[in-house]
């Protein structure tokens, strides 16, 4: 699959991992590999996005060698305690800056999908009407990531309040979204505990 022109790769990784103890950014992917859950990330986006933004948050040292050095870029929310949709209006304020108008969104947490499963969003994305604002994933009844916007939804969520959330701005424009049925249920896994990583890495070896 080629690069898709315009679209640009964000990571959203500004928590601070409070439940897992750790920075969930760090934690090596695959479990036994020389990489990380932020490393992956960067690196599939690369195969699909002409760029990639991590945004960061009190964690940005932390993270400059790994998006750096996948050649990512980075761009720091200075209030992540604001929550996600604050660090999401970050990275997509970056997106625009940097002359890019649709965006492949995801989150540092989600190991990333199956490549079949992105090539598969990807391609609905690039031959969607101009009536579609985003393409979602769905897997087992459940919205997942990445989501990938046109620039109607980046100015739907950068036009929100900060106090806003990315579902209700989605629950908002439901009738302009195409949800993908998938078989990948990586699209809605989520690392938000110890134990969860520990059961994703047991299953990702098995």
């Amino acid at each position: 699959m080629s690069l898709v022109m315009g679209l640009c790769g964000v990571v959203l990784a500004a928590g601070e991992s409070t439940r897992m103890g750790r920075d969930k950014a760090l934690l090596p992917w695959p479990p036994e590999g020389p990489g990380t859950l932020l490393s992956a990330a960067i690196d599939v986006l690369n195969e699909y996005c002409e760029m990639v933004i991590v945004v960061a948050g009190k964690n940005e040292p932390a993270l400059q060698a790994i998006a750096y050095g996948c050649g990512a870029f980075l761009a720091r929310n200075p209030a992540p305690e604001r929550g996600q949709f604050s660090s999401l209006q970050t990275g997509l304020r970056e997106v625009l800056n940097r002359g890019r108008d649709a965006a492949m969104i995801t989150l540092v947490d989600r190991p990333p999908p199956q490549r079949a499963t992105l090539a598969m969003l990807v391609s609905s994305f690039a031959g969607r009407n101009h009536g579609v604002w985003a393409v979602i994933p769905e897997h087992g009844g459940k919205h997942g990531h990445p989501i990938l916007v046109g620039r109607e939804m980046i100015e739907a969520f950068l036009t929100a309040p900060v106090t806003a959330n990315a579902r209700e701005i989605e629950h908002e424009n439901q009738p302009k979204i195409t949800y993908v049925p998938v078989g990948d249920p990586l699209v809605t896994t989520k690392v938000d505990t110890a134990a969860d990583y520990a059961a994703l890495g047991s299953q990702f070896r098995a």
